[in-house]
């Protein structure tokens, strides 16, 4: 009997593994089309899109990228946007998630549930005022009408909220025979228990950040305030004729290049993140 449910198991197992791989394949499929094509000669990619794996290959298609002496502003800028946004997000989504969990003031729930609210409005449908906004201070075509207007997120302020919500208020409460100002214990007890909530919420605002179009496509009108989504974006327009998809598929490799680093680089804090664990 107990050889028969190992059985069971093993072949449970196996096609648990099956789907698993099938379903890694379909999500590969797309990355591996577009990296091949993005080595192929366009003058062979006019007559066929088959054979991606197959020669012959080239690197012009990214000579052509780096050629384009922007780029490396564009991907400056980018950097800057998403690391300052990331920073500043995580800061105000701590304190106000902090005050939400425990504080108590006037008008508390009211607060709160206005901040929600946030997350029902569509960003299409702020886009005029915001624009108006910057337009009257001046500040396009700046870092600050980049990073500014991200910085209201409620789903951070909704995260940070209940994970700390879900640390034991015992905790504090021993901090505080301590003599340990409410500062304190935010910072030094409080705050390091919160590494995987804003470990998850830091890396999904830099992701968000360095692939953002609309906003910086609105706001960023001279070409040395690109980002690199909109720099790309009209390289596109200016040349995909002439240059064809070989190139389209190498500025798409170019673009998404700088956020695996990223990840090959921050990998174990990533996992552990998404695991809710704290890396060590």
């Amino acid at each position: 009997m107990a050889g028969r449910r190992a059985r069971h198991r093993n072949v449970g197992d196996r096609l648990i593994f099956a789907a698993v791989l099938l379903l890694a394949a379909a999500w590969m499929a797309p990355i591996v089309w577009v990296i091949g094509l993005s080595f192929k000669p366009n003058d062979v990619l006019m007559r066929t899109t088959s054979g991606i794996l197959s020669p012959p290959f080239t690197v012009k298609n990214y000579i052509d990228i780096v050629a384009t002496s922007a780029v490396f502003g564009w991907m400056l800028n980018s950097a800057i946007v998403a690391v300052g946004q990331t920073v500043l997000t995580l800061i105000l989504a701590t304190l106000a998630g902090y005050g939400f969990a425990r504080t108590d003031f006037p008008g508390k729930r009211i607060v709160f549930l206005l901040t929600l609210a946030g997350l029902a409005v569509p960003e299409q449908a702020i886009i005029v005022p915001l624009h108006t906004m910057f337009a009257f201070a001046d500040l396009h075509n700046t870092y600050a009408s980049l990073i500014a207007p991200r910085l209201a997120f409620p789903f951070g302020v909704f995260l940070m909220t209940q994970y700390f919500k879900g640390v034991p208020r015992e905790i504090e409460e021993a901090a505080m025979l301590d003599n340990a100002s409410r500062l304190k214990i935010f910072f030094r007890v409080v705050l390091p228990l919160t590494i995987p909530a804003q470990a998850t919420l830091g890396i999904y605002t830099f992701l968000h950040a360095w692939n953002d179009y609309f906003w910086p496509l609105v706001s960023a009108t001279r070409p040395d305030m690109y980002t690199l989504t909109i720099g790309l974006a009209a390289m596109q327009t200016n040349f995909a004729q002439t240059e064809g998809i070989g190139f389209l598929m190498a500025q798409a490799v170019f673009a998404g290049l700088p956020v695996l680093i990223l990840y090959l680089f921050f990998q174990r804090h990533i996992v552990n993140a998404v695991s809710g664990r704290v890396g060590h």
